[in-house]
């Protein structure tokens, strides 16, 4: 049985393209760097259903051009990386290759997660708090996300007009409770000037099943370990484009 790639059709609807529109732009992106290429609706069927875990060099390049992501971003099997701290005081860490090139195998898991009650897949608003010691201040960060659903994983990905600085998060459930990763690329322009940050997030699923809370956990500057709540709160069931493109802006303060 193959696994949807939920990260890569999250992205694709978070730029509210079509299949058929999704492939254009590959085939669009390949010719503008002289690396043609003969992307079409059912390869991008194939990708997002799973049936194609590793795309060819060439589409993982055109990939890359289209979203603005790095292919490990798009949810397609890649070599499993090591992590590795920067020196250029950007926060977080970097990811290389092992030396091998060869992925181990996966760990066997203690036992299975629990299946969550009910589907999450829709429109949310994310909204999260920070301190930034250099202004010396606490800000908020608001965007709104698609996320979509897959037994007991979510995939959490911002639209592109609901802020300059795109967010990505991989939850996976137990029970009521989501567990995972956080991204963000901070806006070239904006303070950070381009920084990109990551980590660790919780969050606890409340009885109605519209609201998540939690706590995020990451990398500051100087190397120091901070924190700040985390929430997501449900907008919208539907993930059509018509719902898509309505919440393709920017939330409400």
């Amino acid at each position: 049985m193959t696994t949807p790639n939920a990260a890569l059709r999250a992205v694709r609807m978070g730029m509210l393209m079509s299949q058929d529109d999704f492939a254009r732009a590959v085939r669009d992106a390949g010719a503008r760097v002289g690396q043609p290429n003969d992307a079409n609706k059912r390869l991008v069927q194939r990708w997002e259903s799973g049936a194609t875990t590793a795309p060819r060099p060439v589409y993982a390049r055109a990939l890359e051009s289209v979203t603005g992501m790095p292919i490990e971003s798009l949810g397609f099997a890649i070599t499993v990386p090591v992590a590795r701290v920067t020196d250029d005081g950007q926060g977080g860490h970097d990811m290389e290759p092992s030396a091998s090139g060869v992925a181990p195998p996966a760990a066997r898991p203690q036992s299975e997660p629990r299946a969550p009650r009910g589907n999450y897949s829709g429109v949310w608003l994310s909204r999260y708090e920070y301190f930034s010691s250099g202004r010396d201040a606490a800000f908020a960060g608001l965007h709104y996300v698609v996320l979509l659903q897959h037994g007991n994983r979510l995939t959490v990905r911002s639209l592109p007009g609901s802020s300059d600085s795109p967010l990505t998060m991989d939850l996976e459930f137990d029970s009521h409770v989501a567990t995972g990763t956080w991204t963000e690329q901070t806006e070239t322009d904006g303070y950070y000037r381009g920084a990109r940050y990551h980590g660790a997030i919780q969050l606890l699923v409340e009885p109605t099943g519209r609201r998540m809370t939690g706590k995020w956990v990451g990398f500051g500057k100087e190397f120091d370990v901070n924190t700040g709540p985390w929430e997501l709160v449900f907008q919208d069931g539907s993930t059509n484009k018509a719902t898509l493109e309505a919440y393709n802006k920017r939330p409400d303060a």
